[in-house]
Order: C-alpha cells, then structure tokens, then sequence
C-alpha cells in the first residue's frame, strides 16, 4: 500500500496551537487506499502544546506575543521532507491555512483571522521537490 504524509491533526491528534485536533471525516476514504504517515511539522520543530498561534510574515512566522518561530517551522519541514524521502512518500494532505501545512490560503500575518493566498512553510518546502500536496478539501482527488 502507498504512503502518504498526512497532518497529524487531520486524523484527531491534538496537535494544533490550541491543543486541538481537527479531524476530517474524509480520512477514513484515505486509509482504504493509502498507509498514513502522520506528522506535525510545528511539534517536530520543537514547539509546545498548545501554543502561541502562528503566522508568517514576509518570510518570518510570527507568534501572536512576538516571539519568531521561523527556525521551528523550518526544522519541522525539514524533518517533513526527510521522512517522505525516507519512506518514498510523493503526496502529502496538509491542513490548510496553517503557516506550516497551508496549501493554497494562510492567515495574512497581522493576526485578523484574514486569509490571504499563500503556502505554509512545510508545504511550500515539500512542494518545491517534488511532493504533491493537497489540502483536507482535496481529499477526492487521491482516491
């Protein structure tokens, strides 16, 4: 059976800045056809749960009281990378809007729960070599 990386926090695990999974039910249509690999590039930076939210600006990530996490984030995608090239993993479902996982919208980097288009950290990363990334809303186009 295929691997494919898949956020941590899509599958329930209380990985998210507030402690909090965020399970999508199109999880389970996944787990017919693919060996989930889950992973939180955000904990596997080193960061706490909960936390602080996150937003990148420019290219920094940002924590709402100001403490700049870029290198966390960078870490965590790094590890991402290594273990899709590790296991052979070509596609990963990331959680959109998130500063590491979003794939085609994150939060505009003032804090005004405002979206604007963009890719998080990880997912740019994975991106960029090769790895195809979905968000949770484009579950049906890997079955």
């Amino acid at each position: 059976m295929q691997k494919i990386l898949i956020s941590a926090c899509l599958v329930g695990e209380k990985c998210n800045y507030k402690g909090q999974g965020k399970y999508h039910p199109d999880v389970e249509k996944l787990k017919e056809k693919y060996e989930l690999v889950l992973f939180c590039p955000e904990m596997e930076g080193g960061l706490k749960c909960p936390r602080n939210p996150s937003e990148i600006k420019g290219s920094q990530v940002i924590m709402k009281d100001g403490t700049n996490v870029t290198k966390n984030f960078e870490t965590g995608a790094s590890k991402a990378l290594m273990l899709c090239q590790y296991l052979g993993i070509t596609k990963a479902v990331l959680k959109e809007n998130s500063p590491s996982c979003g794939t085609h919208m994150i939060h505009n980097g003032y804090f005004m729960d405002r979206l604007i288009p963009g890719m998080g950290v990880t997912a740019k990363l994975l991106k960029s070599k090769g790895i195809e990334v979905y968000s949770e809303d484009e579950i049906d186009k890997l079955l």
